[in-house]
């Protein structure tokens, strides 16, 4: 098994396939021979795979090329190759190593000096066509004649089949094995010439399935057929350091864990065991849910960097993917988070999770106010949506239904989306007379206010009929009547929401009008409008099809809509006014007056779908990724005409960070005390920042912060910052934003120092502030617009504050000077000091002593009395006592 990000689906199986002649399309023959590949391999860095066929041949394939034609044949192999490997020096991918091993017991291997240049010889008449297969037996190898390899064999395993191969570089040697209990794993170790071997062997009873070696460790781990697996130091032949316990059936697949110093094992009653190799016991036991069947084909492969364990079943492919350590992870739901909003009348932000739990959070210090449990049983809450007033809560279900809320917890109705069927709802969009779901089909599920006067509501019919090819994922509103819809194919349907008709689709790659529903007669019942779908016209399909192989590319899927209706004058002035994401990174901006692309920009490369937001003013777009990494941009300013030409070229990047380690699953941007706030949601966490630079807090930790408090500006550009210390008699515009703009100087150096002592928050390190080529523009311009010292009006700059006029200040009027600055010494001379009177002094104490001071005074007589009797009674008894003594020693 192979891991690779390009999927090749390639089948094994045991039946010889037919030959093909030289002349045939190689990509053709590939596929045919598909039932008769034995075992394969991806040539790393050369862009080669190779491929092992039971007719005794290996074919060399370009992966680069289109056609994927056959380079290299080699024939006259003395056994079939049924197991290979592939090695290459990471420093230098020239000096690479191909091994296998055959029916026969014979290890071979063919190592590579010029791996990146050519892997064999080829002849001059071959050299003219590229694509020409060159064929070549293996005694040409043996004998020399390619210079840019040389070949190493060994039979130590004496006819035995070779089961696995590999070449480790920290050893330097071959290790292959058998299930023979003779020579069962060999290392043949490269000597110093590098084209000779000296072998070593284990002896293991009844032989193994695999084994895998650990460098780190210095360990073999062998899945031995008796039920153990064995821990062997390569140095010591003998007998195992270790032995792992366990298992109830013979073990097939082995792989060491290197990070963790653990062990994978699998055996064949389909029991997955994780193993702590410094004391060799099992800690995790995983039972597979495979078909019960006696004869099957199993591979093995875990993917350490990405946490990912592939099993391979005959046909079927299981995949298990590690939970990452989250146990220092501050978590504000148990389970994983899939939506939030927020509510501007009540200033709190709602989230739910797959467990159908929804909690309810004070935005200004992070506080839980309520939550509520079992909100749709068992079922995962997929999306929200609250409804114009933001009375009501609306949460969408994969058991088919959307519930109706109030804030007290008390369900008004029951919308039946999904018609008793489980459904994926990616999306609820509340209109002043209808509700539309969508998310799970082509069509659009309607529910009109009519019909809320009953607890169970039942969705009604779509006047409009499907025009979407594939599912919809997405919708937007812009009053007074417009709708579009995004579709998993990229494509993007306008529709008039009054009429409930389609008029027009939008594509990356094409855009046409469609036909009009209103002269089609309704149909009367939903099953049947949505097995009567009323299909694109057929220039649509042909467009479609011509762009059928970029989409395989390029993935189009529309994940998220915005309307932009801060601007209000796009229909007359031209420019975007509709904002797309979703497949490969890509933002595209549309004008959906006038059906045209735009611009379109990768806000994310190689991280797949992501999703975004932009706040009411439509100044800021906010994107993440499925890294958790989170960009905000300047779009205040962008795509504001319509070109001919689509633009490319990204807006300005204001902030780059990473809030969250998994997938970013909803984004929300809203405005609080004038500071643009991003919440954003992955895994079992919710966050908030602002646009500018501030912390990360997360919903759930343990202190909570203080809004007004917590708040940082943006640090100015260094460059800036060195052209404002020349201009040091120009009075200087900070480079703060609109919303920092408003705060007051002092203001702003409180918050400076009380953002360095506070530490009621929890922030992130990773953070990347950019403020953009553009932005130092603008602020530079701002600069140079100071040189005017005429009357006249200052140019209006392209910044923030384009719509002021500033001139210059008009002088101060004379001011005379107070009094106090023109006698100064009537208000400040010196007084002179009066004098003190002199304090007499205390008489001296023997002065004032009349009688000399006794101890005894100050007890009254008796007990001092009592006390004098004590002592004589104590006396006298110890005066008899010594008489006493002194008779007895006489």
């Amino acid at each position: 098994m192979s891991y690779n990000n390009a999927g090749l689906e390639l089948n094994k199986g045991s039946q010889p396939g037919p030959e093909k002649t030289e002349g045939e399309d190689h990509r053709t023959a590939l596929l045919e021979n598909l039932f008769s590949v034995s075992d394969f391999v991806k040539i790393q860095r050369a862009f080669e795979i190779a491929v092992a066929f039971t007719s005794k041949e290996i074919c060399f394939y370009d992966l680069l090329s289109k056609e994927f034609p056959c380079q290299y044949k080699l024939q006259g192999l003395k056994g079939t190759p049924i197991c290979m490997d592939y090695w290459y020096n990471p420093l230098d991918a020239n000096e690479s190593i191909l091994s296998f091993g055959d029916t026969t017991g014979k290890v071979q291997a063919i190592a590579f000096t010029a791996a990146l240049i050519s892997l064999f010889e080829r002849p001059a008449s071959a050299c003219e066509d590229e694509e020409a297969t060159v064929t070549f037996n293996w005694a040409e190898l043996l004998s020399g004649y390619h210079k840019c390899c040389y070949t190493l064999e060994h039979k130590l395993h004496h006819g035995d089949w070779v089961r696995q191969v590999t070449y480790n570089a920290s050893l330097d040697a071959i290790i292959s094995s058998t299930t023979n209990s003779t020579n069962t794993v060999v290392l043949a170790w490269r000597e110093k010439s590098k084209k000779h071997l000296k072998m070593t062997s284990f002896n293991i009873a009844q032989g193994i399935h695999a084994f895998d070696y650990h460098s780190w460790l210095n360990l073999i781990a062998t899945a031995g057929i008796d039920n153990k697996v064995c821990l062997w130091n390569p140095y010591v032949v003998s007998k195992p350091v270790g032995v792992l316990w366990g298992h109830s059936a013979s073990v097939i697949a082995v792989q060491f864990f290197a990070a963790r110093k653990q062990l994978f094992s699998f055996s064949k009653d389909k029991v997955l065991r994780l193993w702590d190799i410094q004391h060799q016991l099992s800690i995790q036991r995983i039972a597979c849910s495979f078909p019960k069947t006696q004869d099957f084909r199993c591979l093995f492969h875990f993917d350490e960097a990405h946490g990912r364990l592939f099993i391979s079943f005959n046909h079927q492919l299981a995949l298990l993917a590690m939970k990452r350590d989250a146990s220092m992870r501050v978590k504000s739901h148990e389970n994983i988070v899939t939506c939030v909003l927020y509510s501007s009348l009540l200033k709190q932000v709602i989230s739910s999770d797959v467990g159908s739990t929804v909690s309810f959070w004070m935005i200004n210090n992070g506080q839980k106010i309520k939550q509520f449990t079992g909100c749709h049983g068992n079922a995962e809450i997929s999306t929200m949506a609250l409804d114009a007033n933001e009375t009501r809560l609306l949460t969408g279900s994969t058991d088919g239904t959307v519930k109706v809320w109030d804030f007290n917890g008390y369900c008004h109705h029951v919308l039946n989306v999904g018609q008793e069927g489980a459904v994926d709802i990616s999306q609820i969009l509340v209109l002043k007379k209808t509700t539309l779901v969508i998310g799970w089909d082509r069509a659009i599920t309607v529910f009109r206010p009519p019909n809320f006067n009953q607890f169970l509501i039942q969705p009604e019919e779509w006047k409009g009929g499907i025009q979407h090819r594939d599912d919809i994922l997405c919708a937007a509103f812009l009053p007074p009547q417009t709708l579009v819809t995004g579709s998993y194919d990229g494509e993007i349907v306008l529709w008039n929401n009054s009429t409930e008709n389609a008029h027009y689709v939008l594509h990356p790659d094409y855009q046409s009008p469609l036909k009009s529903q209103s002269d089609t007669e309704p149909q009367k019942l939903l099953g049947a409008r949505r097995s009567c779908s009323s299909y694109p016209t057929a220039d649509r399909a042909t467009l479609g099809a011509c762009s059928f192989e970029t989409d395989i590319k390029c993935n189009n899927a529309v994940m998220r809509l915005c309307f932009l209706e801060a601007r209000k004058n796009t229909s007359a002035t031209g420019g975007a006014n509709l904002v797309s994401c979703g497949g490969s990174g890509y933002v595209r901006f549309w004008d959906t007056f006038k059906k045209q692309l735009l611009a379109e920009f990768l806000a994310h490369s190689g991280v797949g779908s992501i999703i975004m937001s932009t706040d009411k003013l439509n100044q800021y777009l906010a994107t993440g990724d499925l890294d958790g990494w989170l960009k905000i941009w300047n779009i205040e300013e962008y795509c504001l005409n319509s070109d001919e030409s689509k633009i490319t070229q990204a807006p300005t990047l204001i902030r780059s960070f990473q809030p969250h380690e998994d997938q970013i699953s909803s984004l929300e941007m809203c405005e609080l005390s004038g500071h643009k706030l991003i919440i954003s949601s992955a895994d079992c966490s919710v966050c908030v920042t602002d646009v500018c630079g501030a912390p990360v807090w997360i919903f759930g930790q343990a202190k909570h912060w203080q809004f007004e408090n917590c708040f940082s500006l943006p640090k100015k550009d260094i460059n800036l910052m060195e052209n404002e210390i020349q201009e040091e008699n120009i009075r200087e515009i900070p480079l703060f934003t609109k919303e920092e703009s408003c705060l007051e100087p002092t203001e702003h150096s409180l918050l400076d120092k009380k953002n360095k002592d506070e530490a009621t928050y929890k922030t992130r390190s990773s953070e990347v502030i950019n403020l953009g080529i553009k932005y130092k523009e603008k602020n530079i311009c701002k600069k140079k617009s100071h040189n005017l010292y005429n009357d006249e009006v200052m140019q209006k700059s392209s910044s923030t504050f384009r719509s002021l006029s500033i001139g210059v200040l008009e002088e101060l009027p004379e001011v005379n000077k107070p009094a106090f600055l023109l006698d100064q010494e009537k208000y400040f001379r010196e007084e002179q000091e009066e004098e003190c009177p002199k304090i007499p002094e205390l008489p001296s104490v023997y002065k004032t002593l009349k009688a000399v001071f006794v101890e005894k005074n100050l007890f009254p007589k008796d007990i001092l009395d009592r006390e004098q009797r004590a002592k004589q009674l104590c006396q006298e008894t110890s005066s008899e006592v010594k008489i006493k003594r002194n008779k007895k020693q006489l």
